[in-house]
């Protein structure tokens, strides 16, 4: 009850006192005085309780402002600085770091195309030495120039790693081919890019999925060249599967080999199934004469009458038409190969994109006339492989890998 209540009661209650006090002297002679006690007692108790209400009132309102008090004299406190600037250093700490962990993954794709390096690992040194004097602004600020110059080499190794356009080993053609291996120049509307592709027709090829492991793998999961996979499934084409984790990668400390997408493998294993039943990353599966596509893996059971089942991302092509929107991330938005397993009709294709981007992919697929196309895993792990050789590649040891297998 507040203090206005309070006063409010108390007013009401001394005019009530008033009026019964003349009552009381007109109607002395015939009024039981037992009633006027008990009257008058109970006016007395309800008195008492009102003032009993105030002084809880004032009490509870001391403190209150007394814990308010408490509160912030602790906020303006040192400790609670203290903490705060922690909390600060800390998110400074995490953020310096996902930047180099990042930024040294770079530098590790760029070696693998180029021993050139010595000025960049000498300026990773140096953010590492600023490191460690916790110096963060300058670290950042290092890391943020660093992947820029990593970025503009990476990219002007892949335009001279592409095969020359415009010659005969890449004639000018937009006509996928309908067997076969073909390297043909593609002109859509992002650009002319070079691509390496090989097709099959699903009636007399089977696509399988091959795996190193046997079951889910979370750590030091075995790794296999793409040859490997090819010879011992007497496959004749072959390219690298999904997204893993290198040995070399600093973010894939405690996961190293392992990937985290559904697959089925030709023996009908299911990998990851735990993990994306709610996943939304896009899948191809190969039945009969067909390839099939859920846009997210969710959709899909566990269904091993298939041939074969594999989880990417992204989906670049769905019925013809472009799907792909755009990306922040560098590994997207950067210039380099780019590999893919597209169908056009009951024809399936396998192959790499030279010096594109995750959007130059899309366009060329979609120049080409492909149904549906999805990315596959790329840069260092670029392989394709036909007739016991490597077109591209060999690349680094993989989890998983696609085949071609006549049926």
């Amino acid at each position: 009850m507040t203090t206005l209540s309070v006063s409010f009661f108390k007013k009401h209650i001394h005019r009530f006192l008033r009026k019964e006090r003349v009552i009381f002297l007109i109607t002395t002679t015939s009024a039981s005085i037992a009633t006027i006690f008990a009257f008058l007692t109970v006016l007395f108790f309800l008195h008492q309780a009102l003032l009993l209400q105030t002084r809880l009132s004032i009490h509870v309102q001391k403190q209150l402002h007394l814990a308010q008090e408490q509160l912030t004299s602790l906020q303006q406190g040192n400790q609670y600085k203290r903490n705060q600037d922690l909390q600060k250093t800390i998110q400074q700490i995490e953020d310096t770091y996902g930047k180099t962990s990042s930024v040294y993954e770079s530098l590790i794709e760029l070696k693998l195309q180029t021993t050139d390096t010595k000025d960049l690992d000498a300026r990773f040194a140096a953010i590492l030495f600023l490191l460690s004097k916790r110096n963060y602004s300058s670290a950042s600020a290092d890391i943020t120039s660093l992947t820029s110059d990593i970025n503009q080499q990476t990219q002007q190794l892949a335009a001279k790693s592409a095969p020359a356009v415009n010659t005969n080993a890449a004639p000018a053609n937009t006509i996928p081919p309908t067997s076969g291996y073909s390297q043909q120049t593609v002109t859509t509307d992002t650009g002319t890019f070079v691509i390496s592709l090989i097709a099959a027709d699903l009636h007399s090829t089977r696509v399988l999925v091959d795996t190193a492991s046997t079951g889910d793998c979370s750590n030091n999961c075995p790794v296999l060249p793409l040859a490997t996979y090819a010879q011992r499934s007497s496959a004749y084409a072959a390219i690298n599967g999904t997204f893993f984790c290198p040995a070399e990668y600093p973010s894939c400390t405690g996961k190293i080999g392992s990937f985290d997408t559904l697959l089925m493998n030709k023996n009908k294993v299911y990998f990851n199934s735990a993990n994306n039943i709610y996943s939304t990353v896009p899948l191809v599966y190969f039945t009969g004469s067909t390839m099939g596509v859920r846009t997210a893996s969710s959709q899909w059971g566990r269904d091993t009458s298939v041939d074969s089942v594999i989880a990417m991302q992204p989906l670049l092509i769905l019925s013809n038409q472009i799907v792909y929107g755009s990306s922040n991330d560098t590994k997207f938005t950067n210039k380099g190969t780019r590999d893919f397993i597209a169908n056009k009709g009951n024809t399936v294709y396998i192959g790499v994109i030279y010096n594109a981007n995750m959007t130059d992919s899309a366009h060329v697929l979609h120049t080409m006339g492909m149904d549906n196309g999805l990315n596959l895993d790329e840069g260092g792990s670029s392989a394709l492989w036909l007739n016991g050789q490597y077109i591209v590649g060999p690349g680094r040891n993989i989890p998983n890998a696609i085949l071609f297998v006549r049926k």
